[in-house]
């Protein structure tokens, strides 16, 4: 929870009281479904919570906003986003029926109500959201255009429609390939971690 507090201080004691659930919660659920790597459990704040809240430190949305994660895996980054922000919608996705069951059970167990979800893939969800939010889950240009027509045409927000996601590694090449008006975001503009020096948010208008 340091890490958290660290970089978001004006938490309040219900999200404070949520987030410090997660840390028991993720290793209990670990041990039955594996949704993070073992190896990287103990990391959970810094690799997986705050690094989903980077999206926080790059949007401030209006209540009311709707978010799909695509991707999902075990809640990341909609659980966390959903605590952070809980007057927005997220709607979370996966293709493994098995996390997405860890993800709900976890919603639950937190008292979340801001948050659905869905076991399958894009093409079956007919949601049209504000934001489309992902961690890393494909090349981002096939990440575009599987998302695209899940992103409403008007904007509600002082940024506008799109997909906001957050991604590792050396991106150029991939990012060359994206023919749309985008923001290449470095996590280290934001926390100070060596975890965060090679991963970056992209925001891609759609």
């Amino acid at each position: 929870m340091e890490e958290l507090l660290k970089y978001f201080p004006n938490l309040s004691p219900l999200q404070i009281e949520r987030f410090t659930a997660l840390g028991q919660l993720y290793p209990e659920w670990n041990e039955k479904i594996n949704v993070i790597s073992r190896k990287d459990i103990d990391n959970l704040y810094s690799h997986h919570i705050l690094h989903s809240l980077a999206i926080a430190k790059f949007i401030t949305p209006i209540d009311g906003t709707q978010m799909i994660d695509l991707g999902t895996g075990g809640g990341f980054p909609g659980i966390p986003l959903a605590i952070f922000w809980p007057e927005c919608r997220f709607h979370l996705i996966d293709r493994i029926g098995k996390k997405i069951k860890v993800a709900a059970a976890i919603a639950e167990e937190l008292g979340l109500d801001n948050v659905s979800f869905q076991h399958g893939d894009m093409g079956e969800c007919k949601l049209k959201a504000d934001y489309i939010v992902s961690r890393a889950v494909m090349q981002l240009d096939e990440l575009v255009k599987i998302c695209a027509r899940n992103v409403a045409g008007q904007s509600r927000n002082k940024l506008p429609n799109g997909l906001i996601c957050l991604k590792g590694g050396e991106l150029a090449s991939e990012l060359g390939r994206v023919k749309r008006p985008l923001i290449d975001v470095p996590l280290s503009d934001y926390f100070s971690e060596e975890y965060f020096k090679t991963k970056d948010l992209i925001y891609v208008k759609i």
